[in-house]
């Protein structure tokens, strides 16, 4: 299936993910945003730790149900020899997820310069013998 992709995210928060709990992050990186901004709350996206120059079919993360989505700008003002200041925004989104399935990469779809990222992810099956 065909899904939106956050990448470098850190193992601790796939771990934390993988307890069960909505949590909430909060996203900065440029390529993560560009790609939240195709989702909407009741997506799946597919979670990983690689990076996203990285990925490649067999590359393992998780997929997620994106429940909520928050975007600001924030800004920051830096000074510089008490007379020069400088001011900059920044975009970060928060989405709040929770928990699917542990999924593998299939195929990898290729990026246009600032598109989203996007894979083919495999959910994994659990299966139990009785």
């Amino acid at each position: 299936m065909e899904v939106p992709a956050l990448t470098s995210l850190s193992p601790e928060i796939l771990r934390e993910l993988k307890r069960g709990l909505p949590r909430t992050l909060e996203v900065q990186s440029a390529h993560n945003v560009i790609t939240i901004a195709n989702v909407g709350p009741g997506d799946q996206i597919f979670m990983t730790n690689v990076d996203p120059d990285d990925l490649s079919p067999g590359d393992r993360g998780i997929m997620a149900h994106v429940l909520t989505i928050g975007i600001s700008m924030k800004r920051i003002i830096e000074f510089s020899h008490g007379t020069h200041f400088e001011e900059r925004e920044r975009t970060a989104v928060r989405i709040q997820v929770r928990y699917c399935a542990d999924s593998t990469i299939k195929g990898v779809f290729t990026r246009d310069g600032f598109g989203p990222t996007k894979v083919d992810a495999v959910k994994g099956s659990c299966a139990h013998a009785g």
